[in-house]
């Protein structure tokens, strides 16, 4: 009999029109998306190819003789995008292009969507097209499931006949579930298919298993407002109230409620930002320089006058000053690292738990688990920003030991020069184990969305009144 209810709510679905707008939406924006935004990958692998070269030019024509200044950037670590950035860009372009190493700490470079004015329309990809389109058409689907047949008087007629409400209501989930999967991955294969041909390596290990598991959090997303859809269905009597409950949880499900989580966070969290730290540590830097220079200016003075009236400070006597200077630079050294490393601390803190603040709240949303599973699968979400960043903090410390400690700020420093600069590290690339690992959370929200939601449609409906 569950068969016999499937096949009749399929063949409605199929007969109607938002089955035809499914369809050609999916052929339409899936596959088009997907190759538009290879060729973007690609265009960016070009220009990270081009801006490593140009960096390493720059490295080899710098003149080894000249001071190092504090703020000159002695090498760099840029930012390689990834193929799986077709499907979700993430932070992708809101990421530094490159990280400068310079004696006052890190500098970030301008970040790729600074340069382009299509980031005032917002970016399209596979992630806006399952988190906003399919999940507005999932709610379309599914508003009238209930409602429609109860105010049209079919549910009394069909109840009569001594159906299990349970049965006819799984024929409504079910039967309507397949019909929205079905061209939304046709039209992913074919979008897949015109990806292998121009050239993406879906076939790599690293690639393939990742692409699966974004099909599987998509569908699993699309049977969250499924069950959102049936819910609203069970407890409106009128399909044309239910419409509108349905687009008013829509925008709030997907549009409100993960923006407000971070935007509560501000305030409830406030920190500060990255430059006003990079620019109180260069001015700590310029105090201790400034308190050196006093110091040794006090040494000068107290050298006694010669017979003209001048005070000579060569030979001995230079030697002499840079010797008792010795102790004070690596204490002043030493207290402005450690000044240093206090404000970095406070500020990875306090911007560590402003994020943890806005991601809980924003968690109230499915989309919100969607985006974070989707760009941590992808490389392209917080994970690959974590390890950008703690990449560049371990190439700093590499060169602070190696070159920075040694450079001295006085007047009397000019012969330091520039010592052979470490090449940068590779960036670490996440496991797909550790990948799910960090994402079992989001995992586990979506999984419990889809129960609980299920779970009260059916409770409404074998207590509502038809």
């Amino acid at each position: 009999m569950l068969m016999t209810l499937i096949q009749k709510e399929i063949m409605h679905h199929i007969l109607s029109v938002r089955f035809v707008a499914l369809l050609l939406m999916c052929l339409l924006l899936v596959p088009l998306t997907l190759s538009t935004n290879y060729r973007n990958y690609r265009q960016n692998l070009v220009d990270y190819q081009e801006a490593v070269k140009r960096a390493n030019i720059e490295e080899t024509t710098m003149n080894p003789g000249m001071p190092l200044e504090p703020e000159l950037e002695v090498s760099k670590i840029f930012l390689k995008p990834t193929p799986l950035s077709v499907f979700a860009n993430g932070l992708a372009d809101a990421l530094p292009s490159y990280l400068g190493m310079t004696r006052n700490g890190i500098t970030q470079g301008a970040p790729a969507l600074v340069s382009s004015l299509s980031y005032l329309l917002g970016h399209l990809d596979f992630l806006f097209i399952v988190g906003t389109v399919f999940s507005l058409l999932a709610l379309l689907f599914t508003f009238d499931a209930v409602a429609g047949e109860r105010e049209a008087g079919t549910l009394r007629i069909t109840l009569a006949n001594a159906l299990p409400r349970d049965l006819f209501l799984w024929s409504k989930l079910i039967g309507g579930y397949v019909v929205f999967v079905v061209p939304f991955l046709v039209s992913l294969l074919f979008g897949l298919m015109m990806l292998v041909w121009q050239g993406f390596p879906l076939g790599e290990p690293e690639i393939f298993p990742r692409v699966l598991g974004l099909i599987l959090i998509s569908l699993l997303y699309i049977a969250v407002f499924f069950a959102i859809g049936t819910v609203i269905s069970t407890y409106l009597d009128n399909s044309k109230t239910a419409l509108i409950v349905a687009f008013t949880v829509w925008v709030f499900a997907v549009l409100i409620t993960p923006r407000v989580g971070f935007l509560a966070a501000k305030f409830i969290a406030p920190t500060q930002t990255s430059q006003s730290v990079y620019m109180e540590k260069t001015a700590i830097r310029d105090d201790f320089n400034a308190a050196l220079e006093e110091e040794k200016q006090k040494m000068i003075m107290a050298v006694p006058l010669d017979e003209k009236g001048h005070r000579s400070i060569g030979g001995e006597i230079a030697t002499s000053i840079n010797e008792r200077m010795k102790p004070l630079e690596e204490e002043y050294r030493s207290r402005f690292q450690n000044h240093s490393n206090k404000l970095d601390r406070n500020h990875k803190r306090e911007t560590e738990r402003q994020e943890q603040v806005g991601q809980m709240l924003s968690r109230l949303s499915p989309t919100s688990s969607l985006i974070y599973l989707t760009t941590n699968l992808t490389q392209t979400g917080k994970g690959k920003r974590s390890t950008y960043f703690q990449t560049g903090d371990r190439y700093y410390e590499m060169l602070y030991t190696d070159l920075f400690s040694k450079i001295i700020d006085h007047t009397y420093s000019r012969h330091d020069r520039r010592a052979q600069i470490t090449q940068p590290p590779s960036l670490e690339i996440t496991t797909l184990g550790e990948t799910l690992q960090q994402s079992a959370v989001d995992v586990l929200l979506l999984c419990f969305f889809v129960v609980v939601l299920t779970t009260v449609a059916f409770l409404k409906f074998f207590r509502s009144d038809v």
